[in-house]
């Protein structure tokens, strides 16, 4: 019996021991990338893509629409063998378009991760360096996917100000 008192005791040292070792703190990397100067410029570059990107599937959509405006209004005169012809080459412009569109998706997310990734790798140096600084065990993101995650925590936890100061970036008042 004295053993498991013993024990216990023991355990709920050790357990508060832990606990006071650990610091724990929380910012927002969203808001911080947003007052980067870096992020206009990513922003600038992402959008000059989309606007490439969309130039070229309004092209095609273009060329799609006319074929198969060209198409309603002949195909009474074509062969069988011609009609049967342009209709493939509608449903291969379909296909192509589809194809087009997801792609065209697919390279958007990879264009901003690679944009995103210089910044993001700034950011996580800049938290590790103000982790180690001022002795925080771990660092959360109070968001994910514009999802808030962090349900509580208290404000003198927050270290967004300090990867602001470490980034060379003066935080906004009332922050």
């Amino acid at each position: 019996m004295k053993a498991r008192i013993l024990l216990s005791t023991a355990l709920a040292v050790i357990g508060f021991g832990v606990m006071a070792q650990l610091k724990i703190g929380y910012t927002n990397v969203e808001y911080v990338l947003s007052l980067m100067p870096e992020a206009k410029q990513i922003e600038s570059e992402l959008a000059a893509y989309d606007k490439q990107l969309s130039t070229r599937l309004e092209a095609k959509y273009k060329d799609y629409q006319t074929k198969v405006a060209d198409y309603q209004k002949n195909a009474q005169t074509y062969s069988e063998d011609v009609r049967i012809d342009i209709e493939s080459e509608i449903i291969e412009m379909q296909t192509s378009i589809q194809e087009f569109e997801a792609d065209a998706q697919n390279r958007m997310v990879q264009k901003r991760n690679q944009l995103l990734q210089p910044a993001f790798e700034k950011i996580g140096t800049a938290i590790e360096q103000i982790s180690k600084e001022n002795g925080y065990t771990h660092v959360f993101n109070m968001t994910a996917s514009g999802q808030s995650i962090l349900l509580y925590a208290r404000e003198e936890d927050n270290v967004t100000n300090l990867v602001l100061k470490k980034l060379g970036i003066d935080p906004p008042a009332g922050n």
